[in-house]
């Protein structure tokens, strides 16, 4: 195997770790009058309805995983509507796939209204007879969108982009939004009459914070309207007749006001368990490594920081463990989802933050010698950007192919532009949907000297 080759191997072992389906399948057991879920055992003769709801990229393969880990004495009482991006959609035998946004478009849309509609309307219909499982991953809270009476979609789509733009944090955005939907920050929950209640959750979040993936949609909202108006005000200032924020995101959250969040209680609880994350992945990939014959050294999961600094942490650990240790095959492996820090300019660009990663890392290398090393970040849900990939790769390939172009990566670099130079220097990691989600795998390989 080439080093390219080890390095995608490496990625996807990480990935098939968390592939959707499987991990349903391994949370669920059914036998001929009951079936269990994460411990919970359910009898067949107290059970009316399996209602199964949910959203997010994984959102398709873990309905299968319903599906096929229930068999076919259960699918009578079965039932379902679950929200995904337009490429995952596929025929199942009672769980309908809605598409809610167009692939490669992490932003909510009408027909992701339309869904949310369809949704609340099951969980609306639950009994006390009735079990409603959700099913919650990466991306939800895109597809997810229910926007509160007197706001439109657009209006929170505003508000969303400004506080994105802005440099919010992801439970500041959460913050917002969660007080201008419906279903996110417990509201699904809330909407449940009677019944009972499990989720079933692909983490995409740093420490699996049960509150801010896909934004909390079965889970106790612990921010106040207060919160989120001192949230608006830090990044749109105090003065709402000329704030960009729209006069009806203001009007709502200053009337929720005086509304205790203790207040905000459902009827029924919901048990949630988290059943895949960036952890599960690291692990994997970290054995595949093992098994290939690499020296491994973990750098850690859930890492976050920027996106180009990351590429160059990989491009020194690697370069020095060349230099140092050059009879060794190394692989530095790490998770998380780093963040583009974005440049000014006025020219067209196009990228994600595991090309970027990948870019920063070759940038950083120069005209060394790369016989021997490669990185290779890449998303674990086959999305990087509103681009095609699901990461990119560095190595002497694409280093070669860059000279014989003219192309200076440091130019495109500058300027967010790495998906423009992969594209045409070869390096793009392409895989379609995973049909999972579990933030991102990055890693640097050293081949030693005898290999």
């Amino acid at each position: 195997m080439t080093l390219q080759q080890q390095a995608e191997a490496i990625w996807r072992a990480g990935v098939a770790a968390v592939d959707s389906t499987a991990l349903v399948r391994q949370a669920i057991s059914a036998d001929r009058s009951c079936f269990t879920i994460c411990g919970e055992t359910i009898s067949l003769d107290s059970l009316r309805r399996l209602v199964v709801v949910g959203a997010g990229k994984a959102g398709a393969g873990m309905a299968a995983g319903v599906e096929d880990a229930l068999g076919s004495r259960f699918l009578d009482k079965l039932t379902g509507w679950v929200n995904v991006p337009a490429d995952c959609v596929r025929s199942l035998e009672k769980i309908h796939l809605h598409p809610a946004r167009p692939a490669g478009v992490n932003e909510p849309t009408e027909a992701g209204v339309h869904g949310c509609q369809q949704i609340l309307a099951l969980v609306h219909s639950l009994t006390p007879d009735d079990l409603c499982l959700v099913l919650i991953s990466g991306g939800g809270s895109a597809l997810l969108p229910a926007p509160i009476e007197g706001v439109s979609l657009a209006d929170k789509l505003a508000v969303t982009r400004l506080l994105m733009r802005s440099g919010a944090t992801i439970h500041e955005l959460n913050t917002v939004r969660k007080r201008l939907s419906r279903v996110k920050g417990g509201g699904l929950l809330r909407a449940a009459p009677a019944g009972r209640m499990i989720a079933l959750i692909i983490s995409d979040v740093p420490g699996d914070p049960l509150g801010i993936i896909a934004s909390g949609p079965t889970v106790a909202n612990c921010d106040s309207a207060q919160d989120a108006l001192a949230v608006l005000e830090r990044f749109a200032g105090t003065d709402s007749a000329h704030s960009s924020v729209p006069a009806s995101v203001w009007n709502a959250l200053r009337q929720q006001i005086g509304k205790p969040v203790a207040d905000e209680k459902s009827t029924i609880e919901c048990h949630n368990f988290v059943i895949g994350n960036n952890q599960t992945a690291v692990k994997a990939a970290a054995a595949e490594a093992r098994r290939l014959g690499f020296e491994v050294r973990l750098l850690g999961t859930d890492r976050q920081g920027v996106a180009s600094e990351i590429g160059v942490e990989l491009a020194e650990l690697s370069s020095t463990a060349l230099r140092e240790a050059s009879s060794r095959s190394m692989c530095f492996l790490g998770g998380g989802e780093p963040v583009v820090k974005l440049a000014e300019t006025d020219l067209p660009r196009v990228g994600g933050r595991n090309q970027e990663v990948a870019l920063a890392a070759g940038c950083h290398w120069g005209n060394r010698d790369l016989s021997r090393l490669i990185v290779l970040s890449g998303g674990t849900d086959g999305e990087d950007g509103p681009t095609d990939a699901a990461g990119a790769f560095f190595d002497a390939k694409v280093q070669q192919s860059a000279q014989d172009r003219g192309l200076d990566p440091r130019t495109f670099l500058a300027i967010n532009d790495s998906y423009t130079f992969f594209d045409q220097v070869g390096g793009l990691l392409k895989t379609g949907p995973t049909h999972t989600n579990v933030m991102d795998l990055q890693m640097a390989l050293v081949a030693g000297e005898s290999r």
